[in-house]
């Protein structure tokens, strides 16, 4: 008998965040603020990664301005009316010590592409009350432009003013749920 290990996220110990260059000069950062991670392992470390499912409520987003996260839910961007999520489900997770590849198709816009991002595995251990936890850092670079996100304006000068490379960063802690045995 094998018994694969369920993880969920623990919202309160993660975050999901991505940037982006502003006139190419300065970063902007923002966040989703709901999001949802599903994991499933053969054991209880990370050596065999079952399923990866990860989404974001594209109505979440904050980047500290109103204005722009208002734009950025409207159809020049996520179009979060038609689709209110976007999507990560992973295809391979590859680990090397405490580095990992993970590979998989995100969705955005009803947009589907294969993704690689690099994850750094931050350890397990046991809480103050007793539950199982498990960090990581993940991080990579997506061309927004793939996904259907092609709104720009340029200044008189010439300047782009939303760079096509967006970085995404994400501290996630997962806390162990259940172990399933499959006969």
């Amino acid at each position: 008998m094998m018994a694969n290990t369920e993880w969920a996220i623990d919202p309160s110990h993660s975050e999901v965040q991505f940037k982006v260059k502003h006139l190419m000069i300065t970063t902007v950062t923002g966040y989703f603020k709901t999001f949802d991670l599903q994991v499933e392992t053969e054991s209880d470390d990370f050596a065999g990664v079952k399923k990866i499912e990860f989404t974001a409520a594209v109505d979440s987003i904050n980047t500290n301005n109103q204005q722009r996260d208002t734009h950025l839910k409207s159809a020049d961007f996520f179009n979060a009316e038609v689709y209110p999520q976007l999507r990560f489900t992973g295809t391979n997770y590859k680990a090397n010590g405490d580095e990992a590849n993970l590979q998989g198709d995100l969705t955005i816009r009803g947009v589907t592409r294969p993704v690689a991002l690099s994850v750094e595995f931050g350890g397990i251990v046991v809480d103050p009350y007793g539950q199982t936890k498990a960090g990581f850092t993940v991080s990579g670079k997506i061309s927004r432009k793939e996904f259907g996100l092609t709104w720009n304006a340029v200044t008189e000068a010439g300047q782009v003013v939303v760079s096509d490379e967006i970085k995404i960063h994400a501290e996630v802690q997962l806390v162990k749920q259940t172990e399933l045995v499959n006969a």
